[in-house]
């Protein structure tokens, strides 16, 4: 006869409750580079100030048109 609360016994605690957002990484593991810096141009070298909320690698650059990425 099996022991009866045997399976799933631990509970929430035995799930890491109470450790998200702790580790001082961020949400999505802490790549991303924050507010300030810029965005670069890998083919041309063009520089633009980096806008908050908007990756580099989703803006063109505006003298070639390339994805920039950040530095």
């Amino acid at each position: 006869m099996p022991r009866r609360g045997a399976k799933g016994s631990r509970g929430d605690d035995a799930r890491g409750a109470g450790k998200s957002g702790r580790g001082g990484r961020g949400q999505k593991g802490g790549f991303g580079g924050g507010s300030g810096g810029e965005c670069v141009c890998p083919s041309c070298g063009k520089r633009t100030p980096h806008e908050r909320g908007i990756p580099c690698i989703e803006v063109s650059c505006p003298e070639c048109g390339t994805a920039m990425t950040r530095e």
